[in-house]
């Protein structure tokens, strides 16, 4: 895993993106590694933040796209085993609908979520938004964290 960051960081701000894209579909990857190394290497930290935030959504999105296309089948292994839990996680998605998405940055979570929120057909443009809003926070809660240091 060491030696595939390393090959990201080489391609800057494209590796930054791809890393991204990884970290915020299904596959499990960590983002924050390649962005710090980028970051400390002297990466600008506009540019850092657009790629890391359109290839982390584009990601989230991807999760999205495969809840569309998905089968009841997938929503019994994403939601929790307990009915009742189960049951008040669909809830809690009906109500607040596309909102969820700005929850999309949370590790593990987020991909299900962003899965769910495409399997039960929520506007795809309003996801779009507050995936986008969630996932730009925590970059740039991060990009200040780093540049602070």
């Amino acid at each position: 895993m060491e030696s595939f960051v390393d090959f990201l960081v080489q391609y800057g701000y494209l590796g930054m993106f791809v890393a991204a894209f990884i970290a915020g579909s299904v596959f499990p990857f960590s983002s924050e590694t390649v962005m710090v190394m980028l970051q400390v290497g002297g990466a600008e930290p506009l540019p850092l933040f657009v790629s890391a935030t359109i290839g982390n959504v584009g990601g989230s999105m991807f999760n999205y796209g495969i809840g569309r296309v998905g089968k009841e089948s997938w929503r019994e292994r994403l939601m929790p085993k307990n009915p009742d839990k189960r049951a008040r996680n669909e809830r809690l998605l009906q109500k607040y609908g596309a909102w969820a998405g700005v929850l999309c940055f949370v590790p593990i979570l987020g991909s299900a979520i962003a899965v769910m929120m495409g399997y039960m057909r929520l506007n795809p443009w309003m996801s779009l938004l507050t995936i986008f809003i969630g996932k730009a926070a925590r970059y740039a809660i991060l990009i200040f964290c780093v540049s602070s240091l």
